[in-house]
């Protein structure tokens, strides 16, 4: 048997296994994808292709009992969790198919020599997906649901830990609709993953991931002249300036923190507060925390044993090197991890430049807009922030000084499914959601008439 399995998390209780790829399943997958763009995608219109993309949509949300069940056994969301993400990836899915002939509208330019000129945005081909187990539904669709759109075609490696959704999903586009080819899921392997990115008919890579998944995905791009999309780690600062309401500036920094767990990459990992809403908001939020329940579904499971031993092995480094816990307990029981708080976090501790995947949060206190913006910015994640400020020309002015991709005011969580996402530095690059995201793997064709 293959390495891809459902492990139960809440229980360590082996669900089920799945036979890995042999090599000429993974050659077969590829041809197959090539076939369909070939003979479907370049032979169907847009608005043909988006109608199968409105068809997937529905068949998640009609599913999403079904597959929120799926998700809780494989990696632990909670149960209304993991029902609302796959209801929110068929809303993905059906923002795409309504703004698709909007967003891929041809762009007239205005040139000086006055002949007729305009971009014309097509697929490329197949394109490789290499997907995480933080969010099963919710990560593919935005990355498979453009592309299909688009016209290109998919080959889907999912995380090892989550087979039966990666199946589920497969089976939803071949259900829609989409033909044999389009959208193939594969039980790959890590060399069979550098395979597939040197196959010449494969002509780009999207990953979500790792910071090290990154930088070895790339460079195996970029050897082959690849395009990739790469959305990575992140250390998340969440900012309170000055406000009158620090039970709302406390209420969004636990969903921000806390949503799946703590195991989202923008999550609101590092808490930055003023000195003069510091006490307050430190008492407030320890309490808000430490009220969290594994039995009334506010978090679940970390995702695996090795999750579990890693944000263990990292909190309690930094206590070993001086931080302080104010709530919580860095001894999990089984893979359930109690919320936690940490303080005292300085430079010189391995935390401060870390990214902790789970339910702890960096508390810090800064004595200016100055020193939180420092601090904000020192990490070398670039994903997301939010800033929490009354004045609200003051929280745009801070966001412009933020070395990240995405600056949420006045609240976390403001994703939407047509709204982009993505970040910089070591957050890694591209978009996916929205306009943008729909475009990162188009060719812009040009087309040029002589006078």
């Amino acid at each position: 048997m293959g390495k891809y399995a459902v492990i139960n998390p809440a229980t360590g209780e082996t669900v089920a296994e799945y036979p890995g790829a042999t090599d000429e399943q993974i050659e077969e997958a590829i041809a197959s994808a090539h076939r369909a763009y070939r003979e479907w995608a370049r032979k169907t219109t847009l608005a043909e292709r988006a109608a199968l993309a409105q068809k997937a949509a529905d068949l998640m949300i009609e599913r999403k009992e079904e597959l929120g069940a799926i998700i809780n056994r494989e990696m632990g969301k909670p149960l209304d969790q993991a029902v609302g993400e796959a209801e929110f990836s068929g809303e993905i899915t059906a923002a795409f198919a309504k703004n698709a002939e909007t967003w891929l509208a041809d762009e007239e330019l205005q040139v000086e020599d006055g002949l007729r000129t305009f971009i014309r945005k097509q697929g490329i081909g197949p394109i490789l997906g290499i997907m995480p187990w933080n969010y099963p539904y919710y990560q593919v669709a935005r990355f498979a649901s453009p592309n299909l759109i688009l016209g290109n075609t998919i080959v889907l490696k999912h995380a090892e830990q989550c087979p039966e959704s990666a199946l589920a999903l497969e089976k939803i586009y071949r259900d829609a609709g989409f033909p044999e080819g389009a959208y193939v899921n594969v039980f790959a392997s890590h060399d069979q993953i550098s395979t597939i990115i040197a196959d010449d008919r494969i002509q780009g890579v999207s990953l979500t991931g790792s910071e090290r998944a990154g930088a070895i995905i790339a460079e195996q791009a970029g050897k082959h002249l690849k395009k990739c999309v790469l959305e990575l780690g992140g250390s998340d600062p969440f900012i309170v300036l000055d406000t009158a309401n620090i039970d709302h500036a406390v209420e969004q920094a636990v969903g921000g923190r806390m949503e799946n767990t703590g195991q989202a990459c923008n999550g609101s990992k590092r808490i930055i507060v003023l000195d003069q809403y510091f006490d307050e908001f430190a008492e407030k939020f320890k309490a808000a925390i430490g009220g969290q329940s594994y039995e009334n579904g506010d978090f679940g499971p970390l995702s695996s044993a090795k999750a579990t031993e890693t944000l263990a092995s990292q909190v309690q480094g930094a206590l070993d090197q001086g931080a302080e816990v104010l709530v919580g307990d860095s001894s999990p029981e089984g893979n359930r991890f109690t919320p936690t708080v940490i303080t005292g976090v300085t430079p010189e501790m391995d935390v401060y430049s870390q990214e902790l995947f789970g339910p702890v949060a960096q508390l810090y206190r800064v004595s200016s807009e100055e020193e939180a913006i420092e601090l904000a910015n020192s990490s070398p994640y670039g994903l997301g922030s939010v800033v929490i400020c009354d004045d609200l020309e003051r929280a745009e002015s801070v966001g412009d000084r933020l070395d990240v991709g995405m600056v949420f005011i006045g609240a976390a969580g403001l994703e939407g499914a047509d709204v982009p996402f993505g970040g910089v530095k070591k957050s890694g690059y591209g978009r996916e959601l929205g306009k943008g995201g729909m475009e990162e793997f188009a060719n812009k064709k040009l087309f040029r008439f002589a006078g």
